[in-house]
């Protein structure tokens, strides 16, 4: 194996291994409101769902979807 084949395979195994932790690092991490009871002032009597979706606007200024909210709630 000549140094350019050797600088290849290490090249190639850096790209894939930092490909790897930047899908880990860049998942999005959404407040846990499964804990709370819905439509109670801790929700500011919102829906639980509502509620992800009022906290992930205040810190990202994005909206979710309610079906992307209900998804978050019920995998939480």
């Amino acid at each position: 194996m000549n140094l350019t084949q050797k600088l290849a395979v290490i090249v190639l195994g850096v790209l894939v291994f930092s490909g790897a932790f930047v899908g880990i690092a860049s998942a999005q991490q959404y407040p846990v409101v499964s804990n709370l009871t819905p439509f109670t002032a801790e929700t500011n009597f919102m829906s639980l769902a509502g509620y992800l979706r009022y906290l992930n606007h205040q810190t990202t200024g994005a909206w979710l979807t309610f079906a992307e909210a209900t998804r978050i709630v019920g995998q939480q």
